[in-house]
């Protein structure tokens, strides 16, 4: 294998995908990039409302965690204080035994609710109200008979009020933070909290004698609270409406027509591709989008929408499905596919090495088919590559391949797109384009897609494509001109007669190679190792290696998704 750099070092940006635009010639080829990513995933289930759908049982339950751990935080801290100064301090703080015990005793509550708001916990609607009841109602509680006593103390001893704001400002401030609402019961619950010091205050003047005095010495102090604590609790009330407000619009941002969008999969330089999953039906798939300041570019659309009737035109099992396709108002073009769990070749290589004889078989004898239906339809795919072929569950089978992304796909012998790819113009991803698209000299056939075909064997087999220099235009011409490495030197466990099947793609000369892709098929079957990966080892070797997500959905909003699909 010819290169410039050491076998290990290959660039996986290599495996990009280059896109002649119209006009440009071969150097001014733009790269589409393709993301990396993972299978696990786990969906949020919809709704067409915010409130009290799961996703905001679950964002309350999450929310009413923290607000309680904080709580309990809080109640920690000042607990160490209360001790202190209930044993050590003077007369007035061991006068209140009582309210250390009430105070012990919420820090008991909020910390055991706190601990069964657990992320597995599945809390229905009314119980998460009564946690929130707990939450906040008895730290007002608490608040409220530690402030008149306190106020007793002061103004018999000192002849002077503590302040009770604070105390309840930190409160309000804590719900509207964290608790999501509607805006008209936060402004009950608010309402309520910035009431209470003002109501204790009338409290205290109406039944402690000293307390009145001190009040009615000072009456511009109950006015100043009044003041003060109205104004915050208007700035609470309107703080929770505008977070009500950003996140229904955030929740209808994540909306597709009949789509609700869970987490983004992957983006490359034509789209982005979102987990999601169809109102009605509940079922995952895949949604790639091209946003509408993309959308402008008519070569961005016009390869979008060849991907979609190429891709809607196949029908089997491996190749991808298309369930849906349309444009939204704001003018965002999307189409839905199937959602895949599993890994795509370039991961599985990368990240577990190279692949048996026997599985390498079984998975280019898929593709094999896959593409003999694209052929026999007349097209051709251009854009064979690791990145492109999924191995999958399906079904209930392990490693089923599936071959992705036709958005390069092309009717032979056709002028309809001639405004996309011309003459001379480079189309496909450098390390897996056959010699006549690197050269661009010829118009590629179906051989052409046997050629990459040929490198993705080679991958699979080695870990590395044929040429692997550090600038693509070496590779592009690497594969006009250089001679082909056989994959054995490299791994010498390839057999022999794999390794025939895999040079005789890479043959320079398009009559050299298979001829049709049923014929590469037919020369796959007679390989001493055609059969031996058989269904049971695909399940050892998941088992062993990956978890496959079954698309489970839990009530959580702040997992992660990563991603079994891309652009």
């Amino acid at each position: 294998m010819a290169s410039d750099t050491p076998p290990n070092s290959m660039d996986r940006h290599f495996e990009e995908t280059i896109v002649a635009p119209t006009g440009a010639t071969p150097t001014g080829a733009g790269i589409t990039a393709t993301q990396s990513s993972s299978p696990h995933i786990a969906l949020v289930e919809g709704s067409s409302s915010p409130h009290f759908s799961r996703v905001t049982q679950s964002l309350l339950r999450f929310r009413l965690r923290v607000a309680t751990l904080v709580m309990f935080g809080i109640f920690a801290v000042y607990f160490m204080w209360h001790l202190y100064d209930h044993f050590l301090g003077d007369e007035v703080g061991r006068e209140g035994s009582f309210l250390l015990s009430f105070h012990a005793g919420i820090l008991v509550i909020l910390g055991g609710s706190g601990y069964m708001l657990c992320p597995k916990c599945d809390m229905r609607r009314g119980l998460l109200r009564m946690q929130e009841l707990v939450t906040f109602g008895l730290p007002a509680l608490f608040l409220l008979t530690l402030q008149y006593h306190t106020m007793q103390i002061c103004a018999v001893r000192h002849q002077m009020l503590q302040n009770p704001a604070p105390g309840w400002l930190l409160l309000i401030f804590i719900y509207a933070l964290f608790i999501p609402n509607k805006w008209q019961r936060a402004a009950m619950v608010i309402g309520a909290m910035v009431l209470a010091p003002i109501i204790l205050l009338g409290y205290a003047w109406a039944t402690d004698g000293a307390c009145a005095a001190v009040m009615y010495g000072s009456p511009e102090m109950m006015a100043e609270i009044a003041m003060k604590m109205v104004l915050c609790g208007g700035v609470a009330v309107f703080g929770v409406y505008t977070i009500n407000v950003l996140r229904t619009e955030a929740f209808h941002a994540k909306q597709l027509g009949q789509y609700r969008l869970s987490r983004s999969l992957g983006a490359g330089g034509m789209g982005e591709v979102y987990l999601a999953h169809h109102y009605l039906m509940k079922r995952p798939c895949a949604i790639k989008i091209i946003r509408p300041e993309k959308a402008g570019d008519s070569n961005v659309l016009a390869r979008f929408e060849r991907e979609v009737h190429a891709s809607s035109k196949l029908s089997h099992w491996n190749n991808i499905d298309i369930y849906d396709y349309g444009r939204t108002e704001d003018g965002t073009f999307y189409y839905v596919m199937e959602y895949l769990p599993g890994l795509n070749v370039s991961d599985l290589v990368h990240r577990f090495g190279p692949m048996p004889a026997g599985r390498v078989i079984h998975l280019l004898r898929q593709i094999c088919d896959a593409l003999n239906e694209a052929h026999a339809q007349g097209m051709i795919h251009r854009d064979i590559k690791p990145a492109n072929v999924f191995a999958a569950k399906r079904g209930g089978y392990f490693d089923v391949a599936k071959l992705l992304d036709f958005g390069l796909a092309k009717p032979i012998a056709s002028t309809e797109d001639s405004n996309l790819t011309q003459e001379g113009m480079i189309t496909g991803s450098p390390l897996f384009m056959s010699p006549e698209q690197a050269s661009g000299e010829s118009e590629p056939d179906n051989r052409s897609d046997i050629y990459s075909v040929g490198i993705l064997a080679y991958f699979m087999l080695t870990k590395h494509a044929p040429f692997e220099y550090e600038r693509p235009i070496k590779v592009i011409i690497a594969h006009a001109h250089e001679p082909v490495v056989p994959p054995s030197q490299l791994v010498s466990t390839v057999p022999e007669d794999l390794e025939a099947i895999v040079m005789r793609c890479l043959e320079k000369d398009p009559d050299k190679r298979f001829q049709t892709i049923l014929e590469m098929a037919e020369a796959l079957e007679k390989c001493e190792a055609y059969g031996t990966w058989r269904q049971a080892d695909a399940v050892k070797w998941w088992t062993e290696n990956e978890t496959i997500a079954e698309c489970p959905q839990p009530d959580t909003v702040e997992e992660s998704l990563p991603v079994g699909i891309r652009t």
